[in-house]
């Protein structure tokens, strides 16, 4: 038997070997970067798995390393963009010297040159020195300040001169420079201001290895395995950040930098995991956020809602609780308030011409990084995005259910839901493209922004937007870039990364979902790697990183253990490689598992209601072979909602691959900037764009294509009222945002509101005519007006206002308004903050087309119950005047 020992020996070792060698297959490769079964490559950057427990990284942020010598940047006024037109910034090219030379506010910029062959120095200190005699003397002569797009700062409002940009510590988030401490400050001449800042700042920290070894107890929490290690040790760490991220009072903080519960935040977070891991947690957390029986929507662009408005993700998150639980008695606590809060919102934000909702795009709620620069938070309300919409329509859905299941009414819901569904299909499909457009926009007519959104592309896929058709070309036809799905494509030119250029991995995680969804294991693969790469490299779920460099710092705003991030992660696990999902008639399983993921993985001590399951799962695929419950077939592949107890859950795959159509990689990508447009008499006229790489420009009227041309200049036909828009159009054929609407109009009426309601005594500036009406939840609730029109017609109805509630990109004070037509009601008037005490800050409302008889029409803005803003206890505005602009032609 000894002679044998030897043979045996090395048969052990070369199965060893082979064993050794598998495991260095990779799951994923390409050129810039490879996951393998126990860690990550990506260059010198390198992350192991020790353990399932442990795990190492080297990686360097090159950031510090790269950091240009070229520095773009403005000056503002009270942190708003309004120095320079969009495109047109301010640099320095910085050698050995530590100051600027002094710069004129408002002076034209000379082109901006290459960039540098050679980078700046870390910790580098730098002062910028400007001249603000232009808008000083201005002040001192008319008492405010006329910038170029002929916005007015009133002197009496002013608050300061900023510097943005985007080499750190400078930002191009205005509303945040002065907490970022970018405020320039008087000298001893008075015109002339200064900042100085350390360039390229870096902590020496940044540059060792770092290491995260589990440290708290998870052995009550679900356990994972694998034969990819990796997994199962991102697996416990987001499950460890996940227990830190619980408060004392028992809710879910956002992120390590970030405490508090945010709706779309905790909403999307509770759908992807914590709904089954935490759903008391889970519960507390979103009772954080109801108010007078209604959902809020967090403070956000001018004042929340109804300019932000996907609060509806709360219903999501809720149903999904329920469908977990089984809890009758939460069922009955969210009832009404999905009910007040979606009749609220079908008042406020539905458009019967499209069938879809108002409001701005759900979570990319950081205007300029997803909008053009022009629109105002007014035009953002008047938007219709596509995440936005889908959210509606499963939030009417589910209310849908929630009404059979109490025996009450509800077919209106079922309505409503199928009416968004239709807008969507009929007025945001791409057929060229294969996936839907990110959202219409205009002022007031609507073109089609042909950008793709990809939390809004899943979402349309997981919740049957899209049929299976059109899910199948959606998730193959999609632009994927390098590290992963972006959050739009192509990126805006001249906008920091964040949203733009940026790669989120809860949307990433919704992205993979609805890549299992379709059967698209070529995406799905290439989507898992997107989020293992990250979390192993970075040792954290941070909340995003820059699409062009991969990298966690450059982004606008960051952090780590993020809530929403880790729970995309643990997703992977349950949603995908488990395959879970969960009806109220139980749980039923559908693995999506890539042949390089294949092998045995274990899910165990995971309690469904009154069940405790251990779940194994073999082989790979997406079909499902054969399913026991306890050794006996399990009919249906459901576990049954009434199962108690502890059992064995066993799930054979059928180890079929799942090709679906293919995948589209494509380069990161920056689409041309909008054009300028101005008017020459009856022609529009702009300068060539992007250098004369335009391949050609795009004329809209009335939000319909008219004119395709590669000259620079349009001339407008004669007509009673036209509404004109240019984009242009790049090499690849990529669209850029158009420009700011130009109005031809040839009849606008103009009623003071100063003449039917009292007059306000205030000293605000600007107004026109004698004064202004200031409106409040406690005076003018509403005022009516008595209006003469020269022929019966259609309409457009809008207010110059004025709000100084609260600054225009946060707060809950937006103003709301009805408006009704000889006793007809029409909408809503929304009246966005524009500024922190700016009320001599003037701006339009969104407008309503009514029609109007000849001679005398009754008009009434009044406060009613579905106006309460997010404040409730402030919506106030200054109106001046109702602007009336025939549209027929």
């Amino acid at each position: 038997m000894l002679k044998y020992l030897p043979l045996v020996a090395l048969l052990l070792a070369t199965a060893c070997t082979m064993e050794k060698e598998k495991e260095k297959e990779p799951l994923y490769t390409s050129p810039a970067f490879t996951v393998y079964a126990d860690g990550v490559v990506q260059g010198d950057n390198v992350a192991s798995v020790l353990s399932p427990t442990h795990l190492r990284s080297n990686y360097r942020s090159p950031a510090s390393a790269t950091f240009s010598r070229l520095v773009q940047f403005k000056i503002s006024i009270n942190e708003k963009d309004n120095e320079l037109p969009p495109g047109q910034n301010h640099w320095v090219l910085i050698g050995d010297e530590h100051e600027s030379a002094i710069i004129p506010f408002g002076s034209a910029p000379a082109p901006v040159p290459d960039n540098p062959l050679t980078y700046l120095p870390v910790n580098y200190p730098y002062t910028f020195r400007v001249d603000m005699s232009a808008v000083l003397d201005q002040f001192a002569r008319q008492g405010y300040f006329e910038a170029f797009d002929g916005s007015k700062v009133a002197q009496a409002d002013f608050k300061g001169f900023y510097v943005a940009g985007g080499s750190l510590p400078l930002s191009w988030d205005f509303v945040g420079l002065d907490e970022k401490g970018l405020k320039l400050q008087p000298t001893a001449d008075p015109n002339i201001y200064t900042l100085s800042v350390i360039l390229n700042p870096f902590k020496e920290t940044d540059t060792q290895d770092r290491e995260w070894q589990l440290t708290t107890d998870l052995t009550s929490r679900p356990q994972y395995h694998s034969d990819q290690p990796l997994v199962d040790a991102l697996f416990n760490l987001s499950l460890e950040e996940a227990t830190k991220n619980i408060e004392p009072d028992s809710t879910f903080r956002t992120g390590a930098k970030w405490a508090g519960v945010w709706t779309r935040d905790i909403s999307y977070s509770i759908i992807l995991a914590f709904a089954y891991h935490e759903p008391e947690v889970a519960k507390i957390s979103l009772r954080k956020k109801v108010k007078r029986g209604r959902i809020i929507q967090d403070t956000g662009s001018g004042g929340a809602w109804p300019v932000s408005s996907d609060r509806t993700t709360w219903v999501l998150a809720a149903w999904e609780i329920y469908q977990v639980t089984g809890d009758e008695a939460w069922l009955e606590e969210i009832y009404p308030i999905i009910k007040n809060t979606l009749d609220d919102d079908y008042l406020t934000l539905y458009d019967p011409q499209t069938g879809m909702f108002c409001g701005e795009s759900s979570f990319l709620d950081w205007r300029e990084q997803t909008y053009p620069k022009w629109m105002s938070n007014m035009d953002i309300y008047v938007s219709q995005n596509l995440g936005t919409n889908v959210v509606h329509y499963r939030a009417e859905q589910i209310m849908a259910d929630l009404a059979k299941i109490r025996g009450e009414p509800w077919e209106v819901y079922a309505q409503r839901a199928a009416q968004i569904k239709k807008g969507i299909n009929a007025h945001l499909w791409l057929p060229d493209r294969g996936y839907y457009a990110q959202y219409v926009y205009g002022r007031p007519e609507l073109v089609t922004s042909p950008r793709f959104e990809a939390l809004g592309e899943a979402l349309a896929v997981l919740y049957g937007v899209a049929d299976p058709e059109r899910a199948a070309a959606i998730v193959s036809r999609s632009p994927v870039t390098d590290y992963g799905v972006t959050c739009i494509y192509p990126q805006i030119p001249g906008i920091p990364p964040y949203h733009n250029n940026g790669i989120w991995p809860f949307v990433q995680s919704y992205w993979n979902l609805a890549a299992a969804k379709a059967g698209n294991e070529a995406v799905l693969n290439q989507g898992l790697a997107s989020i293992y790469r990250a979390g192993a490299l970075f040792l954290t779920n941070y909340e995003n990183f820059v699409a062009q460099t991969s990298d966690f710092l450059g982004t606008e705003i960051n952090s780590d253990r993020m809530l929403w991030s880790m729970a995309g992660n643990l997703a992977m696990v349950h949603r995908v490689f488990m395959g879970m999902s969960f009806t109220p008639a139980g749980l039923s399983f559908q693995p999506a598992v890539p042949q390089v993921y294949g092998g045995s993985r274990s899910l165990t001590n995971f309690k469904y209601r009154r069940a405790l399951l251990d779940i194994t799962v073999n082989g790979f695929g997406n079909r499902v072979q054969s399913m026991t419950m306890d050794g006996q077939p399990l009919a249906g592949n459901l576990v049954p909602h009434d199962l108690v107890g502890k059992h064995e859950i066993r799930i054979e795959l059928a180890n079929n691959p799942f090709p679906g159509k293919g995948i589209n990689r494509v380069p990161n990508h920056f689409s041309l900037p909008a054009p300028q447009v101005n008017t020459n008499g009856n022609r529009l006229e702009w300068q060539l764009v992007g250098g004369g790489t335009a391949k050609y420009y795009l004329v809209y009227r009335n939000g319909v294509l008219v004119e395709k041309t590669t000259a620079t200049q349009y001339e407008v036909p004669p007509a009673n009222y036209a509404n004109y828009q240019v984009s242009a159009v790049d090499d690849p054929g990529y669209e850029s945002f158009t420009s700011e609407p130009i109005i031809f109009a040839n009849t606008v009426l103009q009623f003071e509101l100063e003449n039917y309601a009292p007059l306000a005594k205030l000293a605000y500036t600007n107004f026109s005519g004698k004064g202004f009406v200031e409106v409040s939840t406690t005076g003018n609730r509403a005022i009516e007006m008595k209006i003469t029109v020269p022929k019966a017609g259609n309409y457009r109805l809008d207010l110059r206002y004025s709000n100084g509630s609260g600054p225009w990109n946060t707060d809950n004070k937006c103003a709301i308004r009805s408006l009704s037509v000889n006793g007809a009601y029409q909408g809503v008037l929304v009246l966005p903050q524009r500024g922190q005490d700016e009320w001599s800050d003037w701006g339009f409302s969104n407008s309503r087309q009514v029609a109007l008889m000849a001679g005398e029409n009754t008009v009434k803005i009044s406060l009613e119950d579905w106006n309460n803003n997010m404040n409730v206890d402030v919506n106030t505005a200054m109106l001046d005047y109702l602007r009336v602009t025939a549209v027929d032609n």
